[in-house]
């Protein structure tokens, strides 16, 4: 007779199993503002905020997340048509894509991390804010941007792998920890 096999199923999330994550730590020299960028085979892109965002930590709730960049810049104003996607806006690696406001006062710039076109920002969260938090690299996505195929390839230079971004993380919190004892 043939064994049972009581232990539990793991199956990977869609976005482990279909997107490469790549992080931009420290963005704009901010320290622990970093940022999560999760490539599909496909080059289309996802904005999210990394685990370690201060918006995701110490317990911050969100007041309102906004797409108006400057006067006359709004992401929600971005019109993208065909297969060329035509009439998208191009976004360099630090163009700003969203301003988040916590309650605590604290205002947090998410910014674009990669050069590509502007295909899609999530109005969801402009309604629920509370998604960044719950759902951050799924519902709770900031934007989605494609790179230019010829861009493609090196899109990710610069960006930090899942693995080295575990040891950035890890060597800041055992610098935490002995500043900590010093005290």
């Amino acid at each position: 007779m043939a064994e049972e096999y009581n232990e539990p199923l793991h199956f990977p999330s869609v976005v482990d199993r279909y997107f490469t994550r790549w992080y931009k730590p420290d963005v704009k020299g901010k320290p622990f503002e970093d940022h999560c960028i999760l490539q599909h085979s496909n080059r289309i892109c996802i904005i999210t905020l990394a685990e370690c965002h201060p918006v995701l930590q110490n317990g911050k709730t969100i007041k309102s997340v906004s797409y108006q960049i400057s006067a006359n810049c709004s992401r929600l104003q971005n019109k993208v048509s065909g297969k060329s996607k035509r009439g998208a806006q191009f976004l360099t690696e630090l163009a700003p894509l969203c301003r988040i406001s916590c309650t605590d006062g604290e205002e947090y710039t998410i910014y674009s991390c990669i050069r590509g076109r502007l295909l899609e920002v999530n109005e969801n969260i402009l309604e629920n804010p509370g998604l960044l938090k719950e759902k951050p690299s799924t519902e709770g996505y900031i934007a989605v941007v494609l790179p230019k195929f010829e861009e493609s390839k090196t899109v990710t230079e610069g960006l930090l792998s899942q693995k080295e971004y575990k040891g950035t993380v890890l060597r800041r919190t055992t610098f935490e920890s002995d500043n900590v004892q010093e005290q």
